[in-house]
């Protein structure tokens, strides 16, 4: 994981710690002073939304004790984990910059591509020059890879 996807983990269990959990639980307290909780929309809702928050603290816990956090920015030549890489696409000439991360960090619409992917798995190790030749879901895609950088 980067030290960025390790910082935002963090961000996201203090928030539900300090600011959600208490919301719901201040939910719940309400919803039940509303009376007869088998007919209580508001507390069948606010108790689904507090067994979520609960569920993804542990989660989080468990992700962020399990860590290991790896600084990229010493990595240098061909593609390694915490690479920024710019690929051309070569049947669209379309340019699109991915850094490849951590399962628990990646977001692509953010270019943040989990390692485990098809792309990332066809790009570790190559060099700037390289095409590379990706199985994805949608079919097979050609990419050259134009930059590689460790940021």
């Amino acid at each position: 994981m980067t030290r960025a996807g390790f910082t935002a983990l963090e961000a996201e269990l203090k928030k539900l710690k300090s600011v959600e959990r208490p919301a719901i639980i201040h939910a719940i307290a309400e919803a039940r002073e509303l009376g007869d909780l088998k007919e209580n929309a508001e507390y069948h809702s606010a108790r689904e939304k507090q067994g979520f928050i609960e569920g993804r603290i542990k989660e989080l816990e468990s992700v962020i004790g399990l860590a290991d956090v790896i600084d990229p920015t010493g990595f240098t030549g061909s593609i390694k984990f915490g690479a920024t890489v710019t690929l051309v696409d070569e049947d669209t000439d379309e340019e699109k910059t991915w850094q490849i991360v951590g399962e628990h960090e990646a977001n692509v619409e953010k270019g943040l591509l989990n390692i485990k992917s098809p792309i990332a798995r066809a790009l570790i190790g190559k060099e700037e020059g390289d095409s590379v030749e990706v199985r994805t879901p949608g079919g097979k895609k050609s990419y050259e890879v134009l930059a590689i950088s460790y940021v």
